[in-house]
């Protein structure tokens, strides 16, 4: 197993386990929510942080049932392949191939969400926003790790990308950061 891999194994275990209790946490504040229309989520912190805003959403269930059952799912997905490649388990390329496509799929609805959240709904679930940071780096680093091993072949594209997977990482918290205080930047400045 190559160094990166290596690292890749960790952030899926570490973060599919972050993303695994958020997960859970929402289908939890669901039910409670199922269970009693008058439940406030221990989740709503201000206008802005609100869970119970978001929860009831059609953007919370765009399947048809609750986001969080697929976040359950995958999550428990990248654990245990994270949890096979860090007991020496050598993956074959098509796992790899269809984790990371997995893994775009999950960037790609965490980018549909923030864009929701922030534009459509007008609030924040800090549950989701786990989900969505576990999310992030578990992109970076598979896509990573496929591109240093030629799993994906990208060339020079690929090799900037697996050098430069930690500032992605960052990157990418930085602009959902800088959206989020732009967004409400009335609200965090008092005014």
């Amino acid at each position: 197993m190559t160094t990166l891999d290596r690292r890749t194994a960790w952030v899926m275990v570490i973060g599919g386990a972050i993303g695994l209790l958020a997960a859970i946490m929402l289908i939890v504040e669901k039910v409670a929510v199922l269970a009693d229309p008058d439940y406030a989520p221990g989740c709503d912190i201000n206008p802005v942080l609100s869970c119970g805003s978001v929860i009831n959403t059609e953007q919370a269930a765009v399947f048809g049932f609750p986001n969080p059952i697929m976040g359950v799912i995958g999550f428990s997905v990248v654990i245990t392949l994270g949890v096979l490649l860090l007991a020496g388990v050598t993956l074959p390329r098509w796992v790899w191939i269809g984790l990371n496509l997995g893994t775009v799929f999950g960037i790609g609805f965490v980018i549909w969400l923030v864009i929701q959240s922030l534009y459509v709904i007008g609030a924040l679930c800090p549950w989701c926003m786990v989900v969505w940071a576990a999310m992030i780096p578990i992109f970076w680093y598979v896509t990573a790790a496929n591109f240093a091993d030629d799993r994906i072949r990208a060339g020079a594209f690929g090799d900037v990308v697996a050098s430069l997977r930690l500032l992605l990482v960052g990157a990418t918290y930085l602009v959902i950061l800088g959206l989020i205080f732009v967004r409400w930047a009335d609200f965090w400045l008092g005014r």
